[in-house]
């Protein structure tokens, strides 16, 4: 390509021509700030579990957005919802009510509630899992205590306040001092964790399953032992349901089976299929902290964005997903187990939300190999491969990454 080509912008920004890929990455760095490094690849359309990137590949979408795309690309049920709605009414402002706002509360209530359905829940919405976790953040603050007790490994966000949770000091510590009083303790320990929580604290936070750190899932009671430790000195259990939320386990909510209610839970993600939205569930006496002018959000409740939530909460009851999510979970980890390949550790997670350990750290070449060969998906740790597919994916599709796995392997024998 010419000096003179490359200065000229592409006319079609779907364009998918060889080359066109190398264009957009080059303008993407000198247009878009430089936290993500240069883009893996240059996506312009999707439909289902596929898409096409601007040279006109295809690839197998397993990793969903980051679990966010739980209907896949251009779910008809969603571009239903939200062509109509942004026909009828776009965004009016929290100084008003709409009906689709109102009614995904009302839905999300009763989700975060399921275990203790007499337990009242309010919900706040905002644009993403950071502002939710934010949301809650602040809302812990009117405990009158100002201590949180989070988890190592955890992740919650990039704000000041979701990142003064996050346990990484490589996210941390170019931006200290950070808010609050956090003390970590290690993920599943219910001796630390006991031991953390005192009369000073305000909440314990935890992911059910901690994505980012690679698909880990903590001990059988461990979430019961925290909302008992909660309990007996007045603090409040949040739960981010953020990444694992919205039926990705096998249940609307990963914390669900364990029997436990979070005073607060976050959720983001998955609710908008790629639409963005984040919301903050209080139930409870917590559902009632927040008072007039405590907190606000320009976007937050956009009847737009509340439509796209309905309409995967109304999908993913109607097709039945969560029953696929867990179903098509263990057909994933049946067939890593019969590969018996030295390289794999084992394949942990619940539902769709899966990480196969790795017994060496190549996980991120071993990403960035299964990407060129046409397979998205991601490495969270140096020896974790993350899953995340669209909940519409088929069997044979993940059969298809398993069957490719052995040769992506043989790369780095």
């Amino acid at each position: 390509m010419s000096r003179r080509a490359k200065s000229q912008p592409l006319a079609d920004p779907l364009i998918e021509a060889p080359g066109a890929s190398e264009e957009w990455s080059r303008r993407y760095g000198q247009a878009v700030m430089n936290t993500f490094g240069p883009p893996q690849a240059v996506f312009v359309r999707g439909q289902g579990v596929k898409l096409w990137d601007a040279d006109g590949k295809e690839y197998l979408d397993l990793l969903a957005g980051i679990a966010v795309n739980t209907l896949g690309q251009a779910h008809p049920k969603v571009l239903e919802a939200v062509e109509s709605q942004l026909a009828t009414l776009g965004h009016v402002s929290n100084f008003f009510a709409t009906p689709p706002q109102v009614q995904l509360a009302e839905r999300l209530a009763a989700m975060a509630t399921r275990n203790q359905p007499d337990t009242g829940a309010k919900v706040f919405f905002a644009n993403s899992g950071a502002e939710a976790n934010e949301t809650a953040f602040k809302l812990t603050r009117l405990t009158g205590r100002t201590k949180v007790v989070a988890m190592e490994g955890s992740f919650h966000g990039r704000t000041m306040g979701a990142l003064a949770l996050t346990h990484k000091a490589q996210y941390r510590e170019p931006f200290e001092p950070l808010p609050g009083v956090v003390e970590f303790v290690p993920y599943g320990d219910c001796d630390a964790l006991r031991k953390a929580v005192d009369d000073a604290t305000a909440a314990v936070v935890i992911e059910p399953i901690q994505g980012e750190n690679g698909v880990v899932v903590p001990p059988a009671g461990f979430l019961a032992d925290a909302r008992q430790a909660t309990r007996e000195v007045g603090a409040l259990l949040w739960l981010d349901e953020v990444q694992s939320g919205m039926g990705r386990t096998g249940t609307w909510l990963a914390s669900e089976p364990s029997g436990v209610t979070g005073d607060i839970v976050t959720l983001a993600k998955a609710l908008g299929n790629g639409f963005p939205i984040g919301a903050c569930v209080a139930t409870g006496p917590a559902a009632d902290l927040f008072g007039p002018g405590m907190h606000g959000n320009t976007f937050g409740g956009n009847p737009v964005a509340a439509a796209a939530g309905l309409a995967v909460i109304d999908t993913i009851e109607s097709e039945g997903l969560m029953a696929r999510s867990d179903e098509l979970g263990r057909h994933l980890a049946e067939r890593l187990e019969d590969l018996m390949l030295y390289e794999i550790a084992g394949c942990r997670g619940a539902g769709l939300l899966r990480g196969i350990v790795l017994n060496r750290d190549i996980a991120p070449e071993l990403a960035k190999a299964a990407l060129e060969e046409g397979f998205v998906v991601n490495a969270p740790r140096a020896n974790v491969l993350r899953l995340t597919p669209p909940l519409i994916v088929t069997a044979g599709q993940l059969d298809g990454f398993i069957d490719a796995l052995p040769g992506l392997l043989r790369r780095f024998a």
